[in-house]
């Protein structure tokens, strides 16, 4: 790996301007096409093999027309009228709806009796003959044009249903600019000089555009996921700068020993390149590994992600030293760091001495743990476990329009309809009876309504909808409580304990509802998967039985740290209105997965850069305790800096009003600042003091059999002798 990386390097560094020209090509080819094939983000909401997905499957076989999505328009006056009063200008935008709607059934709500008991509330309801994944948006955006001109008339008018909700792309907030402000600032204090600060944001921001483009590209192919954009550029920008990071400090570092720059810019390739390469691809196996949950909006995450990391890891690689060998001296100058360092003596001829590591901080302190490691281990320990504990009372649920932004017309309706028809009435389920099947015959539905009527929970029935050829029948249910509420799921639990074997319960609410509980069943296996592989990946590159172990410990407890934080903060609603939250809501249900494969595979970086370090460290002084401080003396500024540039990019995520990506983006940041000081700043030097020479021991069968793979070098300078030459520096 050190041996692939120095020469993707050393080419690109020899011909810059080739490495910079095919960037630009390929972003000039990429961006364009994005632009004329790309596709729309959807959200494929089915649980493979549960009963939602049956019953579905049976609707567009036999009853399209009933398993359309749908549309609501809600129109309300204020408090103390009527919306009879402003009937022709309702009933003129019915009149507009129609026409939008290009052939979906379209109510009225004064003929339909769709107003609500004090009269101040009505609406139309649009059914579509496609899934609310498949309908158009350009479609949703007809409706909310037609509905726009009885604003004027002093009605309020808002659109929401399924098909609106589904659609929705996800809004951001801007913060993500003062994210990346921010992310920069930290670069120059960390490196004093403006040029090198700019080189990691200016990377960043090339991957995550070739990235998002493909995602773009990708949507043209398959189903994507609407959040799929947003957590691509999140990942995207904060392992792009602290790859990119990484590799510029090794270089600064490597210069600053006496290394010429064509030297210097060649051994960080070699060593932090090849670091870099291994840990993008951790996090790119991680995410992968979404797939193994069977759950298509999950595995189009994953696989988003993954371009995007791809990418970053590609910059790093090529554009990075193309960039280096033409900045030369300009990327070392001027270094004013503020961050404790370390007093530097020339020594050209020996790398290794140009440092005295025993004048950091980072030093002395792992000195401090490594000599009292037990209360340090336990004390760290204990915090983060302490953290942990609201994650074991964590409750999950599908986001629905409620949970939304209240700036978003979907959630409006949301709460307009629930104020006037009850919670419910934005949870309805679809019992489908299949009357080619033993069970119930048609002359059962009027009993089998009845019971179900009985059910506790529910509010209404509607008439049953019978289909053409008269084999499948709709019963439309209305529960009482809302879709995200606990009853809701108890309520669609009995009522499928009480229907015969060819009736099945679908609908967006049981879809969303079964997905939630194949996300739970799924988790633990997947997480198992995660630990296994990057287990075997780290016993291969470390030669160690116990540093791969360590790490997947302690990586669960940081993961488990956050989980609590994020429970706490959106469930419990401590400190809700430091993060502008207004009430609380249950945790995302596909936040643990998604969340587990980000975190395990970014603490999977920090934990690659540090102990290949110290594992450099130790092959060449043998002596465990000093090997982990001076590690963490070289590389303590530089993984400081990539914790905060990851932390204020994931909090800028925080003020998105999806609230799927505010928790992510708070969850993300608390893993990460645990991580880099909790784990690595005290969990790993207490433990690697305990463990000693053991924690380098693996069995001589497995040391035989396993192939070798480094991903740090001792810094030996480059053998091919045209590279000094060709280098270029000013």
């Amino acid at each position: 790996m050190n041996r692939l990386t120095r020469r993707i390097g050393d080419a690109s560094a020899r011909r810059p301007w080739v490495a910079i020209g095919a960037w630009v090509a390929a972003l000039a080819l990429v961006l364009p096409l994005a632009g004329l094939l790309g596709g729309s983000f959807v959200d494929d909401l089915v649980a493979p093999g549960s009963q939602s997905e049956k019953a579905m499957e049976l609707l567009e076989e036999r009853f399209p027309e009933a398993s359309g999505g749908s549309a609501v328009a809600v129109f309300a006056v204020p408090e103390g009228e009527r919306i009879d009063r402003h009937r022709p200008a309702v009933e003129a935008a019915v009149a507009r709806i129609a026409e939008a709607a290009r052939g979906a059934t379209v109510t009225d709500p004064f003929t339909a009796g769709s107003i609500s008991p004090d009269g101040r509330i009505g609406y139309v309801q649009v059914a579509f003959d496609v899934p609310p994944m498949k309908v158009d948006p350009e479609q949703i955006d007809a409706l909310s044009d037609a509905i726009e001109p009885v604003r004027g008339d002093g009605v309020v008018a808002e659109l929401g249903g399924d098909a609106v909700f589904i659609n929705a792309e996800t809004p951001t907030s801007g913060a993500e600019a003062a994210g990346l402000l921010s992310a920069l600032v930290i670069l120059v204090v960390a490196f004093g000089t403006i040029v090198a600060a700019l080189v990691p944001v200016a990377l960043a921001l090339v991957a995550v555009a070739a990235g998002l483009s493909s995602i773009v590209l990708l949507a043209h192919a398959t189903d994507v996921s609407t959040a799929a954009p947003t957590i691509g550029a999140m990942i995207g920008l904060g392992v792009g700068i602290d790859y990119a990071l990484f590799i510029v400090a090794r270089c600064r570092e490597n210069r600053a020993a006496g290394q010429d720059n064509a030297t210097a810019l060649s051994n960080a390739m070699s060593s932090s390149g090849a670091a870099v390469l291994f840990a993008g691809g951790t996090v790119i196996v991680a995410m992968s590994a979404l797939a193994l949950t069977g759950l298509g909006f999950l595995t189009s995450i994953g696989l988003s992600t993954s371009l995007v990391v791809l990418f970053a890891v590609a910059t790093a690689l090529t554009l990075l030293p193309a960039l280096l060998s033409l900045l030369g001296d300009r990327i070392h100058k001027d270094r004013r760091h503020w961050w404790p360092r370390t007093r530097r003596t020339e020594n050209p001829e020996n790398p290794k001495s140009s440092e005295s590591s025993e004048s950091t901080a980072w030093w002395r302190f792992a000195h401090r743990v490594s000599g009292r490691p037990w209360p340090y281990l336990l004390a760290g320990s204990a915090v983060l476990l302490t953290l942990a504990i609201p994650a074991l009372r964590m409750e999950t649920g599908f986001p629905d329009a409620g949970n939304d932004a209240t700036s978003t017309t979907h959630r409006r309706a949301y709460d307009l309809l629930a104020e006037g028809f009850g919670p419910g009435f934005n949870s309805p389920l679809l019992i489908v009876a299949d009357l080619n099947s033993p069970g119930v015959d048609a002359d059962g539905i009027p009993e089998l309504s009845r019971r179900v009527a009985d059910v506790p929970g529910i509010a209404s029935l509607g008439e049953p909808r019978f289909s053409t050829a008269g084999d499948t029948v709709v019963l439309p249910v209305l529960p009482t409580t809302a879709p995200a509420d606990a009853a809701t799921s108890d309520t669609l639990e009995r009522v499928r304990g009480i229907i015969p074997d060819n009736v099945a319960v679908s609908g967006l609410t049981a879809m969303t509802d079964d997905l939630t509980r194949q996300l739970a069943d799924t988790l633990p296996v997947f997480i198992a998967a995660i630990i296994v592989v990057s287990f075997l990946l780290l016993m291969l590159v470390f030669r160690s039985v116990a540093v791969p172990l360590k790490a997947a410990v302690m990586n669960l407890l940081s993961i488990g740290g956050a989980y609590g934080v994020v429970v706490a903060v959106f469930q419990w609603g401590w400190l809700g209105g430091l993060f502008n939250l207004h009430e609380t809501m249950l945790i995302a249900s596909p936040l643990p997965t998604i969340f587990f494969a980000v975190l395990f595979g970014l603490s999977m970086d920090y934990e690659v850069f540090l102990l290949s370090r110290v594992r450099e460290e130790y092959d060449a002084t043998g002596d465990p305790t000093e090997s982990v401080a001076r590690a963490m003396a070289v590389t303590g500024r530089v993984i400081t800096s990539a914790a905060l540039i990851m932390t204020v990019v994931f909090l800028s995520f925080v003020a998105n009003p999806s609230p799927l990506v505010k928790m992510m983006g708070l969850g993300l940041a608390t893993a990460i600042v645990l991580d880099a000081t909790i784990v690595r700043m005290v969990l790993v030097p207490a433990s690697m003091a305990l463990l000693g020479r053991a924690a380098w021991w693996l069995p001589r069968p497995l040391d035989r059999r396993l192939p070798r793979v480094a991903v740090e070098s001792d810094g030996a300078p480059p053998t091919e002798p045209t590279l000094a030459s060709t280098a270029r520096s000013s």
